[in-house]
């Protein structure tokens, strides 16, 4: 049997976010694979079975267990402690395909961390509209366990 639908027009979503974070640049970086990895939750506290395999070509995928999940995307570039891009579909199960770029630099004790994500792709209205709020959560995790690292070292 063959079956016809109209699917949606191909959609495109370009995000650019920037913080300064008080933190070193290197506990920043350690923070950002800890996010993407065994951190990752979802914003209603709920785990999220992350796995990120920090070298070029390494998966970014969710690990369900019993060989089961979904890949997320592959390292494209990784130049710790200044650089990371991913390239995949990301939370998209349908024809898309997403860059992420997290680019960290140096300012004194803070770092500023830098965040484009550009996506195009069959990208459903819930997606455009849901994907900023899942980067602020993202971007407050990572602030969070950067500047507690810090704190953490200043203590000793």
């Amino acid at each position: 049997m063959i079956t016809h639908s109209v699917e949606p027009a191909i959609q495109s979503l370009a995000i650019t976010r920037s913080e300064e974070i008080a933190a070193t640049i290197e506990l920043v970086f350690e923070s950002v694979l800890e996010q993407l990895g065994p951190a990752t939750e979802m914003p209603d506290g709920s785990p999220f079975p992350m796995k990120l395999e920090p070298w070029p070509g390494g998966r970014w995928y969710r690990d369900l267990g019993n060989n089961t999940g979904h890949l997320w995307a592959h390292v494209q570039v990784i130049k710790p402690p200044a650089l990371l891009e991913l390239c995949g579909p990301l939370f998209m199960s349908y024809p898309a395909v997403s860059h992420v770029q997290y680019r960290l630099t140096k300012n004194g004790d803070k770092t500023t961390l830098q965040l484009t994500h550009k996506a195009m792709g069959l990208i459903t209205p819930e997606h455009l509209k849901g994907v900023q709020m899942g980067w602020d959560h993202e971007f407050k995790k990572i602030r969070e366990a950067a500047e507690r690292r810090a704190g953490e070292s200043r203590k000793r």
